[in-house]
């Protein structure tokens, strides 16, 4: 290729022939081997260059590829750690609702519990007044975990009046025995009346109903204060004739209404 490049083809015939090396028809034929060889240089860098280009194509793709896979890796790894994240919080939420899973069963244990304690004291308490109630003097009932003892007002007190009577002594005297044993449980007193007015006789002591109920809830505290209850247990309150059991337009309505309610309560909830 060089002495292509640099001398014709004239020189060459003349430099060869005076040396006495080669013959016209030598040299032209070896100048055609050497212009086939050239040719098949030249097509192999071709072919090598595509195959270069060829190769760089292919690696451009690679390092797409291995770019592309470099962020799928990272996303993955994102991911990950994601829901990792989640499953360590749906662990602590499964955990938390467990704890309130058991802290419910036990309230429902205690709740029972309760219950069973409450139906208890009401068969208790029940049975040491059997006579009474089957007499018709008092009345015992269970309500959203309360105890009461309704007690009709004609066997307390007179009407208009706050004394009690002695035949309502007795019976209280019974029924203050029985409750002495709840020492965890409050005792509120109520007094209710009809809807009657009070007589113009008796204003000057009881100006209306309000002053009657809370009088007669009153002495019934007292009564049970003396009976040996600690007083920090009793709560007396009135409510006239604005809590009825029955309608006030009938004197056997009227006479359900005249009572005197004694229930058993939660300390919380006096406090």
């Amino acid at each position: 290729m060089s002495i292509h490049r640099h001398f014709s083809k004239a020189a060459v015939v003349t430099l060869f022939a005076a040396a006495g090396c080669v013959t016209q028809g030598e040299f032209d034929k070896l100048q055609s081997e050497k212009n086939q060889e050239i040719a098949s240089l030249q097509s192999s860098r071709a072919a090598l260059e595509q195959q270069v280009r060829r190769l760089d194509s292919q690696r451009e793709a690679l390092e797409k590829e291995r770019a592309s896979l470099t962020e799928e890796r990272d996303s993955l790894a994102r991911e990950k750690d994601s829901l990792a994240r989640e499953k360590d919080a749906l662990t602590r939420q499964r955990d938390s609702l467990s704890q309130q899973v058991a802290a419910l069963e036990q309230q429902r244990a205690q709740l029972q519990a309760s219950e069973k304690q409450v139906e208890a004291r009401y068969d208790t308490l029940l049975a040491s007044l059997s006579e009474e109630v089957r007499k018709g003097q008092l009345q015992v009932r269970q309500l959203k975990g309360m105890l009461t003892v309704d007690v009709a007002e004609q066997l307390f007190f007179d009407s208009g009046r706050a004394n009690l009577k002695e035949t309502g002594k007795q019976v209280l005297q019974k029924v203050a025995e029985s409750l002495k044993g709840y020492e965890d449980k409050a005792i509120r007193i109520v007094g209710h009346t009809d809807n009657v007015p009070i007589t113009k006789g008796l204003q000057k002591v009881f100006p209306s109903n309000w002053e009657l109920s809370v009088a007669r809830a009153t002495t019934v505290v007292r009564f049970l204060q003396d009976a040996g209850i600690a007083p920090e247990r009793l709560v007396a309150t009135g409510r006239a004739e604005y809590a009825p059991v029955a309608p006030n337009d009938t004197p056997e309505g009227r006479q359900k209404n005249r009572r005197i309610e004694i229930t058993l309560i939660d300390k919380g909830v006096v406090q």
